[in-house]
């Protein structure tokens, strides 16, 4: 009796320090602000079956997002063990996208125009003569349809 309790005791022990710890992040390509958004009890339930409400950044990250993590901290795990994994919180970090790093100056954007009432041919060539234009300068060109 006594060793299936000390057995137990050490397979439990050893189930909590060798477990490890969620962790994902997802990075996009835009650069990285000093503005971030943390929920670090973000609510999920039933071991994460049931996902937590998403975090809505278009207030607060008005450039985009350049990196979400999510992990699950040990306060996080100690509430889901102590819930049977019926309550499964998680903490999420958004860093919101530094500004004008996607932008482009209208100004200098090339337009190709396409007249009103113009056939098939001439709106072929427009597409063309746009492509053309986008190749020769390795930037964007517009391509215009007048009323």
């Amino acid at each position: 009796m006594r060793f299936s309790y000390i057995a137990s005791t050490l397979l439990l022990a050893a189930a909590l320090f060798l477990s490890g710890c969620y962790h994902a992040t997802v990075v996009t390509d835009a650069e990285p602000s000093a503005q971030t958004i943390e929920r670090p009890w973000a609510s999920s339930f039933i071991a994460g079956l049931v996902p937590p409400s998403t975090v809505e950044t278009a207030q607060q990250c008005p450039n985009g997002v350049a990196r979400v993590e999510t992990r699950l901290s040990f306060l996080n795990m100690v509430a889901t063990a102590l819930t049977f994994n019926l309550y499964s919180p998680m903490s999420i970090t958004v860093t919101c996208a530094a500004g004008g790093s996607a932008s482009l100056d209208a100004d200098a954007v090339e337009e190709v125009t396409v007249e009103a009432g113009a056939d098939e041919d001439a709106t072929q060539a427009a597409f063309q003569e746009a492509i053309q234009q986008s190749r020769d300068r390795q930037a964007p060109v517009d391509v215009r349809f007048t009323p």
